[in-house]
């Protein structure tokens, strides 16, 4: 039983673990293949130009007078839009964007960043304005925010290859803990980094792009340019953080308990100590026998008589 105990007690966090890895693949998916369905609905960050781009010669008028408008960042704008150098959409992941049109209210991807490194959304260039005029055209708070992002993705990215790796590698050094609790232990510890790594990536993630969806709706709002989270994505995100914690929680068991080794055990005989034993006597020898018959003399011989006592 000691081998299927120490199995039943690994099965639980390898599988958890498993899980987190699969969940860190899903979101390094994502927003990487035009042609892959599941890439196209996980999203950190969305920015939806459409009703920007559909109608760019808006009356400035209409707007609310409370609303801060810079009329250079419009034309900027209305110049993009008007030269289809502006898409209807745009979904930022991990490592890329896409973008593509909205028809009949259903998104058709038409195009998707390559694959970076350490990839960040710059709309300025995403959106093909004129980099040294939009510097001058976004407020402080929208290039101060942009900065800040794109100094922080790197991190952000850092801790998500990290957590990545991790993952895989306790998976590989958990197969030893089949056999010791010394893998238990090993596990256990590669299984504390890569937890602590993905729950850094997803509090940075999640931070950075609250912040980033708030200034773009501050900023942006006026000229019907509107941004949001992915849901989806951060619960994927999530997901592999809470299966990444529980299975560092059964490897830390595993080390505890079922060792592995096997619950056969030698029975040995041991004598009571009120067994009888034959003691070997000095009259008859180390070997002699107590059942056997003493020689008798023959008929005649010379052994002396027995003969009454006189008076």
């Amino acid at each position: 039983m000691g081998k299927i105990g120490r199995f039943a007690a690994i099965f639980i966090p390898m599988g958890l673990t498993i899980a987190s890895l699969i969940c860190l693949i899903v979101v390094c998916v994502g927003q990487s293949n035009k042609s892959m369905d599941l890439s196209n609905d996980l999203f950190f960050f969305k920015a939806i130009t459409k009703d920007f781009k559909s109608d760019p010669d808006f009356k400035v008028e209409n707007l609310p007078k409370n609303v801060q408008f810079n009329n250079d960042l419009f034309k900027a704008l209305q110049g993009s839009a008007k030269s289809n150098k502006l898409a209807d959409y745009y979904k930022v992941g991990i490592r890329g964007h896409c973008e593509g049109k909205i028809e009949n209210n259903k998104e058709v991807v038409t195009s998707c960043s390559k694959p970076a490194n350490y990839y960040w959304f710059n709309p300025i260039e995403v959106w093909q304005l004129d980099e040294t005029a939009a510097q001058k055209l976004f407020p402080d708070e929208m290039k101060n925010a942009l900065e800040s992002y794109r100094k922080v993705s790197k991190w952000m990215v850092t801790a998500f290859g990290l957590a990545l790796a991790a993952t895989a590698l306790e998976i590989l050094i958990g197969i030893t803990a089949l056999f010791s609790r010394w893998g238990s232990l090993a596990t256990t510890v590669i299984s504390c980094f890569s937890s602590g790594f993905t729950f850094a990536a997803a509090l940075t993630i999640t931070l950075l792009y609250t912040s980033l969806v708030g200034v773009f709706e501050t900023v942006l709002k006026p000229y019907n340019i509107k941004a949001s989270m992915g849901s989806k994505m951060l619960g994927v995100l999530w997901l592999a953080v809470a299966f990444s914690l529980g299975s560092g929680f059964f490897w830390l068991f595993s080390v505890c308990c079922c060792s592995g080794k096997s619950d056969k055990k030698k029975v040995s005989v041991e004598k009571t100590p009120y067994t009888y034993e034959r003691v070997a006597s000095p009259y008859m020898g180390a070997s002699g026998n107590p059942h056997q018959a003493h020689p008798t003399p023959a008929h005649g011989g010379s052994g002396a008589k027995f003969e009454p006592y006189r008076h």
